[in-house]
């Protein structure tokens, strides 16, 4: 049985205000967000992960070592290409209301469509959604050459907002048009998905999605 946890990046110091941080600009975690990473790996700190994976942009390896730092072993990540963020092209470090000012026709019509119109200049959401598939394929693949035993062989993977969102469509069905309507990824959530009918990549349950509580001050609501 495969479970698959899932989680985002902590905050940088271009995070705020939001702006789209791709492939192109690669900063590391501010002081925010290597808390956030900490108190994510409090959480996960009784968790034998059997693999650990990110991205290998600056602030998700800085991530997942944070984290690793708290659970057992202590394990290395896997960089892995097929996690980066979706590719903005001209985009890349622009906040909403700046790409408006250059252009707002071409935003309206990606807000619209944002699995086959691409970023100008960068990738869509199905580009990243074949990135996703093939990563589960292969991690199913490695899970199924496995020897035996049915027991639970978690698997911890660090990515960005856009990139988790289209791979919860693809292991889920949702059409990928609907990951930015449908689905959040805020920094160091916990989203859990789990493979266990054998049936391929699109066949997830999912366990958990984007919980923060763990970053939430006490009193306050667990979600943002």
């Amino acid at each position: 049985m495969l479970t698959l946890v899932l989680t985002r990046h902590g905050l940088t110091d271009r995070s705020l205000p939001e702006q789209h941080l791709g492939q192109r600009i690669d900063i590391g975690l501010s002081e925010g967000g290597r808390g956030q990473a900490e108190a994510l790996g409090r959480r996960l700190a009784g968790v034998a992960f059997e693999r650990m994976v990110a991205s290998p942009l600056l602030r998700a390896q800085q991530t997942a070592a944070i984290i690793a730092a708290s659970l057992p072993d202590h394990p290395t990540a896997e960089l892995d290409r097929r996690l980066a963020e979706m590719d903005y092209g001209a985009w890349e470090g622009l906040t909403y209301e700046q790409i408006d000012q250059a252009g707002e026709a071409a935003r309206t019509a990606w807000e619209v469509d944002p699995a086959t119109i691409a970023c100008p200049g960068g990738e869509s959401g199905d580009d990243v959604a074949v990135r996703a598939r093939s990563f589960l394929v292969d991690l199913i693949d490695w899970h199924d050459r496995r020897t035996g035993t049915p027991h639970e062989r978690p698997v911890l993977a660090v990515a960005h907002s856009s990139f988790n969102r289209v791979l919860v469509c693809v292991a889920t069905g949702i059409p990928v048009r609907e990951y930015r309507r449908r689905f959040s990824q805020d920094q160091a959530n916990l989203t859990v998905l789990r493979f266990e009918h054998g049936v391929g990549p699109a066949d997830a349950r999912i366990l958990l999605l984007n919980d923060t509580a763990h970053l939430r001050a006490p009193g306050t609501t667990p979600w943002g």
